[in-house]
């Protein structure tokens, strides 16, 4: 099916490390698209590019009929969606509500029963794949929902992103991500331990990069991060203070199926203490803080 792109107006609420990217890629495909942010400042760049400012989401639900959010926390997600000038109260009926932040899977669901008593359609969209993912519209798109609905936004999430999977029901799509930083946690504190240990061995880390990276080492994190903590770059990509919100999300859902998970554990454990030394706005790769003592 899809969209008609001269009957499509796209809304952005959130337009940080990846929010403005995203937005960025749909001014650029042609389309009308309004912006909310809580800091204007921050869609600034947008808003000269052609976008349209509004002062609330509920007020940015009023114009569009394409609603994508892109916030920092689930109590963000549930406050844009259910709140008083939210969007479910001034979104028009059969609008399409995308939210693409890392969210709680019942929050997804109770979203979409929400929206579907207001006679909208909600998908849940998480991402991954960062903020260089996000500027070179190459992200991994996860979705739970409808299945018709997945097809008509389809074309929208080739726009932004190159991995487009739908994964099932409301809510899949935030399990799916649950999966993804399952798989991430543990696997960066493998990245810092393996940079650190080179260091230690009197290895050049970067020579050793090249050996280890595309072998069966090899990891988006160990390609793609691993340079910067080298860099001694740990500007973020992705927050440490969302990471671990993330990791929190997954283990309470875990505790619910009765899982253990003693590698999340210790991995959320560590960016606690990461967070403590006042690193909560670092990048992900500055774990290797707390490794290289």
């Amino acid at each position: 099916m899809g969209l008609n792109k001269e009957q499509t107006v796209i809304g952005m609420v959130g337009t940080g490390v990846m929010g403005k990217s995203m937005a960025g890629h749909f001014i650029k495909a042609g389309f009308e698209v309004h912006v909310y942010n809580r800091t204007k400042a921050k869609a600034e760049d947008l808003l000269e590019q052609g976008a349209k400012w509004q002062d609330s989401p509920g007020q940015l639900a009023q114009h569009c009929n394409v609603i994508i959010t892109m916030v920092g926390f689930p109590s963000d997600v549930e406050e844009v969606y259910l709140g008083e000038q939210g969007i479910l109260r001034n979104a028009k009926p059969n609008s399409y509500l995308i939210d693409m932040t890392t969210s709680s899977p019942a929050l997804a669901v109770k979203i979409y029963e929400a929206a579907l008593e207001h006679k909208m359609v909600s998908l849940d969209a998480p991402v991954s794949g960062g903020d260089v993912g996000a500027k070179e519209a190459r992200l991994s798109i996860m979705v739970g929902g409808d299945k018709e609905a997945f097809d008509t936004v389809l074309p929208l999430f080739e726009i932004i992103g190159k991995n487009i999977v739908y994964q099932g029901q409301a809510g899949a799509g935030q399990h799916t991500k649950m999966c993804n930083q399952i798989a991430i946690a543990s696997n960066m504190i493998g990245v810092c331990e393996a940079l650190v240990y080179a260091k230690k061995a009197g290895l050049d880390p970067s020579t050793v990069l090249k050996s280890i990276e595309s072998g069966a080492a090899g990891s988006w994190s160990l390609s793609n991060l691993a340079p910067r903590i080298i860099a001694e770059n740990f500007d973020p990509g992705f927050y440490v203070k969302h990471f671990i919100k993330d990791m929190g999300i997954a283990l309470q859902a875990a505790e619910e199926m009765k899982l253990d998970m003693p590698g999340l554990s210790l991995a959320k454990s560590l960016y606690e203490q990461l967070a403590a030394m006042g690193e909560e706005n670092s990048g992900t790769q500055a774990l290797y803080k707390i490794i290289d003592k």
